[in-house]
């Protein structure tokens, strides 16, 4: 079996893994299982967010949902820096706002990579799932993921046009004690924290497997999304799997 090697940094901190493409036979993807992608954008200096993490931490518990908190820094200003913030989870949500023409805001959950809501909104998400559900585009290519012997295995489907492929590592569970600014004496439990997120190539329609050497704590996972647009500009999420127990 021939491998073509590439590394990417998908830890912060520097830790490096390496990826490879290959022709091994995966387990075949299964369609359906993922029935909705929620991002929330939060922060810890953000008086109204705290709702909006517990009704992430309530969704988390749905098998078919892949929930990811993303923690934001533009109010770090206001007397306390967000200690999970990385200037990257605040380029995606500038990155989502710019592509539907708007703004950012906290807690503000993007839905399949196309709908916004108030983060802390349980009907409007809820709707946008049902919206995405019915659209064409959102989550409409299988994916599949496994973990095993520090190997991560990715396996998409086929389906029509191009998109990217994103690596999330996740924490399933980090809880921080806030000392200053609006949530200061408070405890706030963030659930599914995105550490890291990386683009490790490109999906062209035909079915795609790749290989990740992985590096991770024990309490982290792996998300996988297939997205269409840029890193700039990103759009609809063709397809998502997750692994680690999240």
């Amino acid at each position: 079996m021939k491998y073509i090697s590439f590394i990417k940094d998908i830890c912060l901190g520097g830790c490096l893994v390496a990826g490879f493409f290959s022709s091994a036979a995966f387990a075949a993807p299964s369609p359906g299982a993922v029935q909705g992608v929620v991002e929330l954008f939060t922060s810890q200096g953000c008086s109204s967010c705290p709702p909006a993490d517990r009704l992430l931490t309530a969704m988390s518990r749905k098998a078919d949902t892949i929930t990811l908190t993303f923690a934001i820094n533009y109010w770090d200003y206001i007397g306390w820096k967000d200690t999970l913030a990385a200037p990257e989870f605040t380029a995606r949500q500038r990155a989502y706002a710019a592509t539907r023409g708007d703004h950012v805001y906290t807690p503000e959950a993007v839905v399949d990579g196309m709908f916004d809501a108030v983060g802390s909104d349980k009907d409007a998400i809820e709707r946008a799932i049902a919206e995405g559900l019915s659209n064409t585009h959102a989550l409409s290519v299988p994916a599949y993921l496994h973990e095993e012997n520090g190997v991560l295995e990715i396996d998409i489907g086929r389906g029509t046009g191009s998109a990217g492929v994103y690596v999330l590592r996740v924490a399933k569970s980090r809880s921080v004690e806030i000392s200053r600014g609006e949530n200061s004496g408070h405890q706030v439990t963030y659930t599914n924290v995105v550490r890291a997120i990386r683009k490790i190539g490109d999906w062209t329609g035909a079915p795609l497997k790749l290989k990740l050497m992985e590096l991770r704590a024990d309490d982290e996972g792996y998300v996988v999304l297939l997205q269409r647009g840029s890193e700039d500009r990103p759009g609809a999420i063709l397809a998502a799997a997750k692994s680690g127990g999240l």
